[in-house]
């Protein structure tokens, strides 16, 4: 039955105006990489919608638009609006989305250490633009608080970065944390801070190493596989990324980076080129696994030239990027009612080696870790080696 209070013209207009925005991008010669973010956000806006009941000039409100933010936990909505920024030059849309309000003007201390950044001829204008809108954020925080520059403590640094990353994804943390570091390692040469805190401001990756990996028992694998369902393309997609990440361990950006070529289905063998460590490996695909492939291929995987295995669902059809491996697979927990991240199938598969056997430099070779110490984690996570490797206590 169709909801009377939605509009069914909507969801397909909408697809025909990310095809034809994304066309647009292309042929005025947007880089590769702008095209594919754009890409990847707005296919996150169309599922978004579909679970709507939105109109369509309701789709390009600034109301929308924050709740579409908040509900991805994405940390722009530049493909948004760019978006409409096109379709109100096309006369599709009466007004574009409302810019965001610039961030204030930065003074003293902060100018000063702009200023000085822009002197050194070692930053770009886009990097000057992003420090210039830390300090911003900077400013207000420690006004906000009461907080004197020359007062700083690294627990009020803590707050304003756990703040002020809250919507932002672990990479661009980790950017704006840098940048944070070298203001302070300014302050603390010119005499404002006595100590240079630059060196405490950390991410909590530093400290992940003493928490031992989360794992998926065997019954919660078994929910997750028997709750997909693969009666569409993107179901199809979603199960097959599962199935990889379950059996073989792979990375959201090692399943995206998969290509037609690195498969050998007469072989059932899976050739990764692309790896953190640097060294290639060839691995068997197991048989769930690859069927979950091939139904992809066959009946979900889009007409294109490009040779990436996996590929959006929005023309012109183009790789996936990472996150949404990583947001599928989470999807796919969430409604199989586990508490879980993606990552959680490539600990649960070091557990199976772990099970089976295998050492712990068979570990670092087979989920392509840089240092034994990432693979050295594991062993906490497998109560009975762990009893036999420090007790010397086999059970």
């Amino acid at each position: 039955m169709i909801d009377p209070q939605k509009d069914p013209s909507v969801v397909p207009r909408l697809s025909r105006a990310i095809a034809d925005y994304l066309t647009w991008m292309q042929s005025v010669r947007y880089s590769p990489g702008s095209c594919h973010q754009h890409r990847m956000q707005l296919e996150v806006f169309l599922d978004f919608v579909k679970d709507s009941d939105l109109l369509w000039q309701q789709l390009f409100a600034g109301a929308t638009r924050e709740r579409f933010k908040k509900l991805s936990q994405l940390s722009t909505t530049a493909a948004l609006n760019g978006l409409s920024r096109y379709l109100a030059h096309q006369g599709q849309i009466k007004t574009p989305l409302p810019r965001r309000p610039q961030p204030r003007q930065l003074a003293g201390t902060y100018e000063d250490y702009l200023n000085y950044r822009q002197d050194d001829g070692e930053s770009t204008p886009r990097q000057l633009n992003t420090i210039g809108r830390v300090l911003a954020a900077l400013g207000d925080y420690l006004e906000q608080h009461g907080i004197g520059l020359n007062r700083l403590r690294i627990e009020q640094l803590d707050g304003f970065m756990a703040e002020f990353c809250r919507p932002l994804a672990a990479g661009s943390c980790r950017h704006y944390r840098s940048l944070l570091r070298g203001f302070l390692s300014y302050l603390h040469q010119r005499g404002i801070l006595k100590k240079n805190l630059a060196p405490l401001l950390i991410g909590a990756p530093q400290f992940a190493m003493a928490k031992p990996p989360k794992f998926l028992r065997p019954p919660e694998v078994q929910k997750l596989l028997e709750s997909l369902p693969v009666s569409t393309a993107r179901e199809l997609r979603t199960y097959a990324t599962v199935q990889l990440a379950y059996s073989l361990g792979l990375r959201p950006v090692e399943i995206s980076g998969l290509r037609l070529d690195d498969i050998c289905f007469g072989r059932a063998t899976l050739s990764l080129q692309r790896r953190k460590n640097d060294l290639a490996l060839e691995l068997p695909i197991a048989e769930p696994a690859l069927k979950a492939v091939v139904a992809y291929v066959v009946g979900g995987r889009p007409k294109s030239e490009d040779r990436h295995l996996f590929l959006s669902q929005v023309a012109p059809y183009g790789p996936i990027v990472p996150g949404s491996v990583t947001r599928d697979i989470q999807q796919a927990l969430q409604k199989a009612g586990l508490n879980a991240t993606a990552y959680w199938l490539r600990h649960t598969y070091a557990q199976h080696l772990l099970t089976a056997g295998a050492s712990i430099y068979e570990i670092k070779e087979m989920l392509g870790h840089r240092h034994i110490e990432s693979s050295r984690k594991y062993l906490y996570i497998h109560t009975e080696l762990m009893r036999e490797v420090i007790l010397d206590e086999p059970l």
